[in-house]
């Protein structure tokens, strides 16, 4: 049986294979060189930021860096532990107060808002809200709770990056739970649960891994704000002993240490600057994991 060449693909007279020569390909070319140079092109700041901070924070960085309170001027060693504990902190206030509520309102926006007036008001609210600069969010951490205790404290902290915290979390979990297909809920329907049962035990378990992706995404972004903190928990060259009381961060502190005239807290700020960019780095990575894990 001899074997014979199959036709060049074709619609009616017009010739579906390209030719070296041809406009359409040189064109298609062109756009795809142009397209490759404009993402290579948006890889170059990230790239010289990276390279700059690594090259300036890596010689500094040790592991007693975490263990040691700031040093004064011009005197050797010292360490950033205190903002350390002081972002662990914050950090922690704010996840504690934006996670459940931000669940919270996240379910009621896919599972019982039913488009009412109160979800579009919600849905507003929350729009606006993701678009508030972060210095905001501190001028008002500082309104609400600063003014009212008479002194800047981790809480105060806590409350502002919890609002810049809660659009993403309510954003995230609301779009995962409506993306849980609807067989799901019939199906618990046809077993005889409750509207409360199925949102609990069938629809949330499987948006679980896209809502863990958003709310690691929020607390990168809330780990490296400067703005709000500064407002709020101010800085202090001291271990803390209550959350009552002025409270050192990582980004505060290379924010301080950045403008000052004395190297030995410039090489600080410059492996705190690190510490936050691998963290941002480690939380992407960890996001990533979990969706490819729901995927």
């Amino acid at each position: 049986m001899t074997r014979t060449d199959s036709p060049s693909p074709s619609i009616g007279s017009i010739d579906l294979k390209k030719k070296p020569g041809s406009p359409r390909t040189l064109f298609s070319s062109f756009m795809s060189g142009v397209a490759v140079f404009c993402a290579l092109l948006a890889l170059i700041p990230l790239v010289a930021v990276l390279s700059y901070v690594l090259i300036k924070g890596i010689p500094v960085l040790s592991p007693s860096l975490f263990f040691q309170l700031p040093p004064p001027p011009l005197t050797k060693g010292g360490g950033f532990g205190n903002a350390v504990l002081g972002t662990l902190l914050t950090v922690g206030i704010a996840s504690l107060i934006s996670i459940p509520f931000g669940i919270l309102a996240g379910i009621y926006l896919s599972e019982y808002s039913d488009e009412t007036p109160l979800e579009q008001a919600v849905n507003f609210c929350v729009n606006v809200l993701s678009g508030v600069p972060s210095i905001v969010m501190g001028t008002f951490a500082y309104a609400l709770i600063v003014i009212k205790t008479g002194t800047y404290s981790a809480v105060a902290g806590g409350v502002a990056l919890a609002v810049l915290m809660l659009p993403t979390i309510i954003r995230t979990a609301s779009d995962a739970m409506e993306s849980v297909p609807s067989s799901y809920r019939q199906a618990s329907y046809g077993l005889g649960a409750t509207p409360v049962q199925t949102t609990l035990k069938v629809v949330f378990p499987a948006a679980l891994p896209a809502i863990l992706t958003g709310i690691i995404l929020a607390i990168a972004r809330a780990a490296g704000e400067t703005a709000p903190v500064l407002f709020t928990a101010l800085f202090n060259q001291y271990w803390n002993r209550t959350v009552w009381e002025p409270t050192a961060t990582l980004s505060v502190l290379a924010y301080n240490f950045a403008i000052v005239p004395y190297k030995n807290q410039q090489d600080l700020a410059w492996a705190a600057a690190l510490v936050l960019i691998v963290l941002v780095l480690i939380t992407n990575v960890l996001a990533r994991r979990v969706i490819r894990r729901r995927g």
